[in-house]
């Protein structure tokens, strides 16, 4: 399933990696495309992940997971 997650604090390239090294760590998450300049990330999660385990990957991050769509 595909899922649209609105991030905020993310600014540069930057974030956009930390981002991504933290949902590559979760495993069964293929991210489609992390964009500071929307402020979201657009992922596709196995029915396996838990979505709080991504929102908590991304919060571990420094960042804020303001709604999962």
């Amino acid at each position: 399933m595909e899922k649209i997650i609105k991030i905020e604090g993310m600014s540069c390239q930057h974030c956009e990696n930390r981002v991504r090294k933290s949902l590559e760590s979760l495993g069964n998450v293929e991210i489609i495309e992390i964009s500071a300049e929307k402020d979201e990330a657009k992922i596709k999660v196995s029915e396996k992940i838990i979505i709080d385990q991504v929102k908590e990957a991304i919060e571990d991050a420094g960042y804020d997971v303001i709604d999962i769509i």
